[in-house]
């Protein structure tokens, strides 16, 4: 899935002055809870979340102690319910630790994206002009590079590490976001009750958070929120490369580099961590998707 696609297939669904009313967000939690997947999909990963969160409470071992007379044992061997690694360490213990740098990677990078670049797109499709047009061409230029090569140049330059993971990957999705926020904004801007907003004398600061933020917050949410299974995704990439999270931290990626050479002797135990990435992708992706149909007016 390539981040930046061309301009038009980053549109955001379409959003009028019904979702601020009173009873719109009643419809759109009735029509979340008549959603299976999104809630079975929502469910997990908040029990995922808690796990991982509370691994010092519930993990087993040391993450970081192992012994090399138990390397690679089998998943099912007693004390260790899934196996160990090449060094010995518990995998379960690994696995829950592992998760919480890498949601942390997940969704970090998209926080800050979303504070960044929804405040420049809402200004520059606010504002109009020379503004937009400026803001809008210097995202163009991101638009040629793929995702993941610009994210490994990005972190190549500034070198390994959490930090400049985080920074790399901000400053991925950050033009992308512009690009729905600037689109979702121009859409509302020019509306009837908007209009009448200029009309009765309100400030541009009054009906941007009255009128318009209300209007566009929603479905860029929605988008930052399915860049999130691909910002685990491209950060555990980074982390296999050697440009993300270094050892001896647990992260999924990483693990999936020190693992490598057992894909041959213990494969089962070698593609856990790969296992992990891609459920809480998937997952991530089906709630963006829910959200998106649950906020859809149209549907």
């Amino acid at each position: 899935m390539s981040l930046f696609a061309a301009p038009d297939t980053l549109t955001a669904p379409q959003v009028t002055l019904d979702t601020v009313r009173p009873g719109y967000w009643v419809g759109v939690w009735h029509r979340l809870l008549r959603d299976r997947v999104t809630l079975i999909t929502a469910s997990f990963l908040l029990i995922m979340l808690a796990a991982i969160l509370a691994a010092p409470l519930i993990a087993p071992y040391n993450p970081y102690q192992g012994n090399i007379l138990r390397r690679l044992a089998p998943i099912g061997s007693p004390g260790y319910w899934l196996g160990t690694d090449e060094l010995g360490r518990d995998m379960l213990t690994r696995l829950l630790y592992g998760g919480r740098m890498s949601c942390l990677l997940g969704i970090m990078p998209v926080a800050l994206a979303l504070l960044i670049g929804g405040t420049v797109g809402i200004i520059a499709g606010f504002v109009g002009g020379w503004v937009n047009m400026m803001v809008m061409r210097i995202t163009d230029v991101f638009y040629a590079f793929p995702s993941v090569l610009l994210a490994v140049a990005i972190s190549g330059a500034l070198g390994p590490g959490i930090s400049n993971a985080i920074l790399s990957l901000t400053l991925v999705f950050i033009p992308s976001i512009v690009r729905v926020a600037e689109s979702a904004t121009v859409s509302v801007r020019n509306l009837d009750y908007v209009e009448a907003a200029r009309a009765s004398g309100a400030g541009s600061m009054t009906i941007v958070g009255v009128h318009v933020l209300p209007n566009v917050l929603g479905p860029v949410i929605i988008y930052a929120t399915s860049l999130t299974g691909v910002s685990m995704i491209i950060a555990a990439g980074l982390s296999f490369l050697g440009l993300g999270t270094r050892p001896p931290e647990a992260e999924w990626g990483l693990m999936l580099n020190t693992l490598r050479m057992s894909i041959y002797s213990m494969p089962e135990i070698a593609i856990l961590p790969g296992i992990c990435i891609f459920i809480t992708s998937v997952c991530f992706n089906l709630v963006s998707d829910g959200l998106r149909r649950a906020m859809d007016i149209r549907g």
